[in-house]
């Protein structure tokens, strides 16, 4: 089969014959790729930024396919194990340090492949997996979102703050954003939101305190000094999702605005089969359409990583497989 492997640590990828994949047992299903779709993660693998790489390996997590005659997407998180809390320490996401979704057929546990909204085109539902189970737990399980509060997601532009938009619109709630491209606020709200601020702007968390007030829930991706800025935007009693940390470590967090305020930090990533499946249950029920940024070829994957690296996209960057 042809499948985009990384065959060494440091080198560029390529689109190559791979070794079919084999079942080890009835409760493994083989899965035909019709499109999968980009995520940071596949960069960070690629910068040697991502632990556990054993090249070769066949990269992706996201992917729509056809099993068994239906139209099918695959949960990514693999083995969460028996506490829906936390993760066990099998736990790994398709993709590394197994082979993943870029190919023509994907191998994964059987109890991972669920039925695809029939609403989405093949681009949409390979753009909603990973994105959908990691906002749809930051929000709903961790965060407890309720109609009509006002929430805070950071980086609009990106697949998974995207769908923690178009979720808590969904649910009923207010919802601004930051971004550090005008252009992309300006698409958040043309999706609902209510505004937001550029987080290049020296003083954007005073701006955005004037315009919208304090928030009940913040939904960050960032962490970083920025983050202190977000404590002061909270409001009393909020609660703080954080799902990545792409601006690295939290400093000047004062702990006497922690605890006045009565604030709830909560960390989370990615999230079990039955969230998964409720995630799937909230998409068909409220018509959502994850947003997709471009569709490439599959030849054409470089020129799909050179996108996502230039920080372009707004959504998903998709690739056509079948």
């Amino acid at each position: 089969m042809e499948a985009i492997v990384l065959k060494e640590k440091g080198q560029l990828p390529a689109l190559i014959e791979h070794p079919d994949p084999r079942p080890s047992g009835p409760a493994d299903a083989i899965v035909e790729v019709l499109a999968c779709s980009l995520n940071h993660r596949d960069l960070w693998i690629l910068k040697g930024k991502y632990p556990g790489v054993q090249p070769p390996v066949v990269l992706g997590s996201d992917l729509v396919g056809r099993w068994n005659g239906k139209r099918v997407v695959v949960q990514p998180g693999l083995n969460w194990g028996s506490n829906p809390e936390v993760q066990g320490k099998d736990y790994h996401i398709l993709g590394v340090p197994g082979d993943g979704a870029f190919a023509d057929k994907v191998l994964v546990p059987s109890e991972n492949v669920f039925e695809a909204p029939v609403h989405l085109t093949n681009e949409q539902a390979a753009a909603l997996p990973l994105a959908g189970i990691t906002a749809y737990r930051v929000l709903f399980t961790k965060c407890g979102i309720k109609p009509g509060e006002k929430i805070l997601v950071t980086g609009a532009g990106g697949g998974v703050a995207l769908t923690c938009i178009q979720f808590a619109l969904a649910a009923g709630l207010e919802v601004w954003v930051t971004s550090g491209s005008d252009e992309k606020i300006e698409r958040a709200i043309d999706l609902g939101a209510a505004g937001g601020v550029n987080y290049r702007h020296a003083e954007w968390d005073r701006k955005l305190n004037t315009l919208a007030g304090k928030f009940n829930v913040i939904i960050d991706s960032a962490g970083g000094d920025g983050f202190q800025r977000l404590m002061k935007l909270a409001a009393p009693a909020a609660r703080i999702g954080i799902y990545g940390g792409g601006q690295g470590t939290i400093r000047g967090i004062s702990p006497q605005m922690l605890f006045w305020k009565q604030l709830k930090i909560f960390g989370s990533t990615m999230g079990t089969n039955g969230e998964f499946g409720k995630m799937l249950e909230f998409v068909a029920t409220h018509g959502i359409l994850p947003v997709v940024d471009s569709v490439w070829k599959k030849t054409q994957f470089q020129k799909a990583f050179d996108r996502m690296e230039q920080g372009r996209q707004f959504g998903k960057i998709v690739l056509q497989w079948a």
